[in-house]
């Protein structure tokens, strides 16, 4: 059994080959694309996309310890996984990705409340994430995540 990947090259050396490609792309994607201020490190066992403490010092309710988390990408059993708390938290840019997705991609929609499941590594709407990406900035996430909690 792999151990739990400690840092992003980590957890990307431990994909396997047939999925290095579209993992990579998709993390180019987000890197590319994510507002000023998110940062990339390993969060859950996952590559995550945080506000960093030194920006949001309260951190996560959860465990305050940690950086408010936002977004994450995994390689699943059976696929390849975006989570973006953007999208279960905001109706508004759910019901946009969803029509979005519906006009660009030949495949029904995968999703959970925050995870969207790509299980074709051929068909994933790199564009289209990289326009969701773009949609919310670290305050505008601060903001609708306090909203949310209190």
């Amino acid at each position: 059994m792999k151990h739990l990947a400690d840092s992003t090259k980590d957890y990307i050396d431990q994909l396997p080959e047939q999925r290095k490609k579209a993992f990579n792309k998709l993390r180019k994607t987000l890197l590319d694309n994510i507002p000023k201020g998110f940062e990339e490190c390993m969060n859950y066992g996952m590559l995550g996309y945080v506000v960093p403490k030194s920006i949001y010092p309260a951190g996560y309710h959860c465990d305050p310890k940690l950086p408010l988390p936002f977004a994450n990408i995994a390689s699943q059993k059976n696929f390849i996984a975006l989570y973006h708390m953007g999208i279960y938290a905001d109706q508004e840019l759910l019901q946009w990705f969803k029509a979005e997705y519906a006009q660009q991609c030949k495949y029904k929609l995968d999703m959970g409340k925050s995870c969207i499941r790509f299980k074709r590594m051929d068909d994933i709407p790199y564009d289209l994430v990289g326009k969701l990406m773009r949609k919310m900035t670290p305050n505008d996430w601060i903001t609708l995540y306090e909203s949310a909690i209190k």
